[in-house]
């Protein structure tokens, strides 16, 4: 393995003498969320918002939530703990062998990133960040939240946002959007902005409006299903006519209502009367696509002769090497708006993708395997062996989990790779978990080494058994449940 000071980017960098029939393109299915969820409470069920009964089953979801509940008791509670929505979508996705890979929360604001156990080691190099500009750049109100990853080598950025409210603040919602889009920046030399990523999805409550047309009109509209003859008023459509920025940005056709503003636990557009000061006032707020999906294709570099390659700068020259030998194409399969869901005055969007790749590498960086028999009576070993050069760290850690887990946080115990580190040779190490750290009870595990350099995690080992105490049996002092592991998912459900 490489020393942890050298350059991470190095180490992550393809082979470009591989020749392109080493990986073939494959295929990947992303399913994507946003609501504004107008601090209500989750649903009993999101099956139908996640196609959990479509016979395509996706790879990754991605989960944008705007106006997630934040008031001061439960902020505190959901900082120490999962909030209510987060454990929603994992309980409902780990038993479909889904974990959580990464998530960000600013305030109201939440991206959640979940993806398939199998993809789950090809996964690198994750990071995430957000902007405030709310009131001044200081309340979190709105803004956007961002996660950033290597998939298979190709990176990809998810932007969710939420911006100014209203109709006449337009140009104010480019000007944040633009201002996310400046500013956001990670630590990785391949992509440090937001638009140097070969995929960028930027989605959430954008709260552009419809222009001109009167509520009378933009109501029968809906009522005649003629949405069509709205979208030349639609305020994002309208923008991305004199902006640089959004015309990079695609979309698809905008062919289901608009999903802003119902009245609570209805399908019914906004029919309430407002309180103001000389009484009440029958103004409604007319109805409007405020949440959107888009997206955002690096554009290639324009292929030069060979001859003119040698002026080039090394990025320029990286990204033409990228597209030759890694090509990455997006198709929309879907885009439309979840109407049963009623809880919130907006109602859900999906969009699901197929993302057409050739990975970059087919092998995880390192594997690893439980050794022995392993119980709560003696020491167990952990032996592993890099399979590619990586940048390893002090702080890398093996991960014990059982079978069925949520998320990289959801580990039984743990080891640090480098304390106990005995090496058989140069290449196969071991490490040990002390008995007192392993289930009484036993159950169905894995284990999971976790590089803290790629924020990730980059190999799993096959699912093993850890065997009930036979000390605690014969004393009994086995209790109906230790450790909250249990056997409701076995290890051939999670593989097959």
């Amino acid at each position: 393995m490489m020393e942890e000071n050298e350059e991470q980017s190095d180490a992550q960098q393809p082979d470009f003498s591989l020749r392109k029939g080493n990986y073939e393109g494959e295929s990947f299915r992303l399913h994507m969320v946003t609501w504004n969820v107008a601090t209500a409470d989750p649903p009993d069920d999101v099956t139908s918002l996640l196609h959990l009964n479509s016979p395509k089953s996706s790879d990754l979801y991605v989960i944008g939530l705007q106006e997630v509940y934040s008031g001061p008791l439960r902020f505190v509670s959901d900082t120490v703990f999962d909030d209510p929505w987060s454990q929603l979508f994992m309980s409902t996705l780990a038993p479909r062998k889904y974990i959580k890979v990464s998530s960000i929360r600013m305030q109201g604001l939440l991206l959640l990133f979940f993806s398939k156990l199998e993809h789950v080691p090809f996964i690198r190099d994750i990071q995430a960040t957000y902007t405030r500009t709310g009131i001044f750049g200081y309340w979190g109100n709105k803004g956007g939240v961002s996660v950033r990853l290597s998939f298979y080598g190709h990176t990809l950025c998810f932007l969710n946002c939420h911006l100014a409210a209203h109709m006449k603040y337009a140009t104010e919602r480019v000007d944040e959007f633009e201002y996310i889009m400046d500013t956001q920046t990670f630590d990785c030399k391949k992509a440090q902005r937001i638009v140097d990523h070969r995929l960028v999805f930027w989605f959430g409550d954008l709260n552009f409006r419809i222009q001109d047309h009167g509520m009378h009109f933009v109501r029968t509209c809906i009522n005649n299903q003629t949405c069509n003859l709205l979208w030349s008023k639609d305020q994002l459509t309208m923008m991305k006519k004199k902006e640089q920025m959004l015309q990079e940005f695609e979309e698809g056709p905008l062919d289901f209502q608009p999903t802003y503003k119902f009245d609570l636990n209805s399908d019914t557009y906004d029919s309430r009367l407002y309180r103001t000061w000389f009484g009440f006032n029958g103004k409604k707020r007319k109805p409007a696509w405020t949440d959107r999906i888009l997206w955002r294709l690096r554009p290639k570099a324009p292929p030069p002769d060979e001859q003119d390659r040698v002026g080039l700068d090394a990025k320029t020259v990286r990204q033409l090497e990228e597209d030759e030998e890694y090509p990455l194409k997006i198709r929309q399969d879907l885009y439309t708006s979840m109407m049963e869901y009623s809880i919130s005055d907006h109602k859900p969007v999906i969009g699901i993708f197929t993302l057409e790749l050739r990975k970059m590498y087919g092998t995880p960086l390192v594997r690893l395997q439980a050794e022995g028999d392993w119980s709560a009576d003696l020491d167990a070993m952990v032996i592993y062996s890099p399979l590619q050069p990586f940048p390893s760290s002090t702080w890398d850690w093996i991960g014990l989990y059982k079978v069925g887990f949520t998320s990289v946080s959801d580990y039984i115990t743990y080891t640090w790779v480098k304390d106990d580190e005995v090496a058989f040779n140069e290449e196969i190490m071991q490490v040990y978990v002390g008995k007192e750290e392993i289930p009484v009870r036993g159950g169905e595990c894995v284990l999971c080494y976790y590089s803290s350099t790629l924020r990730s995690i980059i190999g799993i080992s096959e699912p093993f058994k850890v065997h009930e105490s036979k000390v605690a049996i014969e004393e009994g002092l086995v209790p109906e449940r230790i450790n909250g592991l249990d056997k409701s998912v076995a290890s051939e459900d999670l593989w097959n």
